[in-house]
């Protein structure tokens, strides 16, 4: 006897229990109706389904990867206390020695002061063996350091390239004003627990900010626009940018682009197409959002609020910027290009596109609701979507806008929002790594979106949120700086 009772998860895509569940109910269907020909012909036409294994999100043997995250960030503060009292202990100790050793000298006597001789590098010994030399060596460079922010200029490299600012910009009084203030402090240990805690912008653990100075030249600003037809939309992006060399769009999608849906005549969809956003729904639209404007131009960043459907919106996106780039260099060189050639323009293409797509599905999850597809294949594509990146070297664009600030909106306060913005971060940071790929590959395409307010805490959730990424990413998953 057959029974009709099917083992089925309706939350996991292409569940093989499901696949059967629907099948039989054609089979029923069918033999109800044997003159209605279309379910046997569903029937019969069936493609075989590839088998419906449960994808892991997160392996098993790391399904506590919160809680060592949480472990290595209450070692490292530990760490910094004790080490911290050590230096302070030694700093005492150094300071009695050079007193002792003045008062010698003035006294003109000979004998050696106990701090001195063999005891100093006793001490300097028992330094070595506590502290890690890392830390002995910014320690002794401290006062080099303090230095080098009462010059005029800063000079660092990012990516290999010089980049020299000014210290000091001069206020409306007058006033010549440090941009960045050098702490005035003589014991060994807060210096230790300074370096350790804070740091100077630009050194770990970015808690004072990733780069050494704010970036001149580009406000970090976003020229937000989205409303009815790609070619409306296009003409406000052209009106919002037209005074800025630089152009910073971030484009706001309607609802049934944010839902996967076509424009249709459906009274549920009809209504909504362009209403609080731009529809988009095919290459061709997105040819006439971005017209006139050079997707690869350094100068040009374009964001993209979108989560379940972005992969397809992101492959839009770039197709657009290399047909862009493939019409240029054919009208340039008044002939088509050779499959070589348009390879490698893809390949250039790609690595100078500027700019995010959100593609956050875990916040949707908790927040917003925009998921079409389930979690597991979801998170499967954006998987997908980070292997192209790093297969293709793509730099410059980043393949996931991480968001508070719409966890925020669904009515969680700033720690909550936090809490829950990193959890999911470090979620794709095991995901990705049980694909297969490097921490040091897939962590530069990562980006973040908090909220803003007037609670107190907004005042320091981004330095909160730098030091446990930079602890996180160094101590437990041996990631780089750049990462």
């Amino acid at each position: 006897i057959k029974v009709p009772v099917y083992l089925s998860q309706a939350s996991h895509f292409n569940d093989e229990g499901v696949n059967q569940l629907f099948e039989g109910i054609c089979e029923i269907l069918q033999e109800k109706s044997p003159k209605a020909r279309f379910w046997g012909s569903l029937n019969g036409s069936k493609i075989e389904l590839l088998s419906g294994l449960k994808q892991t999100i997160v392996p098993s043997h790391r399904q506590n990867y919160l809680a060592e995250i949480v472990e290595k960030v209450e070692q490292y503060k530990k760490k910094s206390e004790e080490w911290g009292e050590m230096a302070s202990r030694l700093g005492a100790m150094e300071h009695l020695c050079r007193v002792s050793n003045k008062e010698k000298e003035l006294k003109g006597e000979q004998e050696a002061s106990l701090f001195h001789g063999g005891r100093k590098k006793e001490l300097e010994a028992l330094w070595k063996a506590e502290i890690p030399s890392e830390m002995w060596s910014q320690l002794q460079n401290w006062e080099n350091l303090a230095k080098t922010y009462q010059d005029s200029e800063y000079v660092y490299k990012v990516r290999g390239q010089e980049v020299r600012q000014p210290l000091r910009r001069e206020s409306l009084s007058g006033l010549n004003i440090p941009r960045v203030v050098f702490p005035k402090i003589k014991d060994w240990g807060d210096r230790l627990r300074f370096l350790r805690k804070e740091n100077l912008p630009g050194f770990f653990p970015y808690t004072a900010g990733v780069f050494p100075l704010k970036r001149e030249g580009e406000d970090p600003i976003r020229q937000f626009a989205g409303e009815g037809s790609p070619e409306r939309t296009n003409r406000r992006f052209h009106f919002l940018s037209k005074d800025s060399e630089v152009k910073r769009l971030s484009t706001a999608f309607d609802s049934v682009t944010l839902y996967g849906q076509d424009p249709d005549w459906r009274p549920d969809i009809f209504g909504k197409v362009g209403e609080s956003g731009v529809s988009i729904s095919t290459l061709e639209d997105m040819k006439k959002l971005f017209s006139g404007f050079d997707l690869c131009d350094p100068r040009t960043s374009v964001s993209m609020t979108i989560n379940g459907p972005a992969p397809m919106i992101l492959a839009f996106y770039f197709n657009t910027a290399i047909d862009q780039q493939l019409e240029k260099t054919q009208t340039e060189q008044g002939r088509e290009l050779s499959p070589e050639e348009y390879e490698n323009l893809v390949n250039q293409t790609l690595q100078k596109v500027r700019g995010t797509v959100q593609a956050d599905i875990l916040k949707e999850d908790q927040g917003q609701n925009t998921c079409i597809f389930s979690i597991d294949f979801a998170l499967k594509m954006m998987g997908d979507i980070q292997q192209f990146f790093i297969d293709k070297e793509i730099r410059n664009f980043y393949s996931v806008s991480i968001s508070g600030y719409h966890i925020a909106e669904a009515g969680a306060n700033p720690i909550t929002q936090l809490a829950l913005t990193l959890s999911n971060a470090f979620t794709y940071v095991e995901y990705y790594l049980s694909r297969g790929m490097a921490i040091d590959d897939f962590a530069p395409n990562l980006s973040f979106f908090f909220s803003n307010g007037l609670d107190p805490e907004y005042t320091v959730i981004g330095r909160v949120a730098r030091r446990i990424w930079a602890i996180a990413m160094r101590d437990l998953y041996q990631a780089n700086e750049r990462s």
